[in-house]
């Protein structure tokens, strides 16, 4: 948290009291978490309720800062690894427990860059998400 308040701050941005609360939910997750799961878990933390509208300018607040990145086959969010440097994200979703984890790997972005000037296309945004089963759901049922 420390490093997003520093960031921000850097920045001429504000991490606000719900901001940070929505990005340490997402920490604390471990999974990709929706925006309604966000705001039932808003509920429990304080006494007034938050509206969707509410946690959806948090969220895009944080995925512009590069704190926060979309899960978009789950419509669902993950905190950055390295919200420290603007990159493109690689996830790697489990379809067992639900656990995503992010890797970056520069060779991915030069194929798809290359890839994008060979059909002329101009890339603005680059997710790849990668379904499959994680180390712990395999040692769990190595069937």
């Amino acid at each position: 948290m420390a490093l997003a308040e520093s960031l921000c701050a850097a920045r001429g941005n504000k991490l606000t009291t719900l901001r940070r609360q929505v990005l340490e939910l997402l920490w604390e997750s471990g999974r990709p978490t929706g925006a309604y799961e966000l705001i039932e878990a808003l509920k429990r933390r304080q006494s007034r309720p938050v509206g969707p509208p509410t946690v959806y300018r948090a969220l895009e607040f944080l995925m512009s800062q590069g704190f926060v990145s979309k899960v978009e086959s789950r419509n669902a969010y993950v905190p950055c690894a390295h919200p420290e440097r603007r990159h493109d994200c690689l996830f790697f979703i489990c379809a067992g427990c639900g656990a995503s984890t992010e890797l970056e790997d520069s060779r991915i972005e030069q194929l798809l860059a290359e890839d994008a000037a060979k059909l002329g296309f101009r890339l603005t945004r680059r997710v790849v998400e990668v379904a499959g089963t994680c180390g712990s759901c395999i040692a769990a049922d190595p069937a």
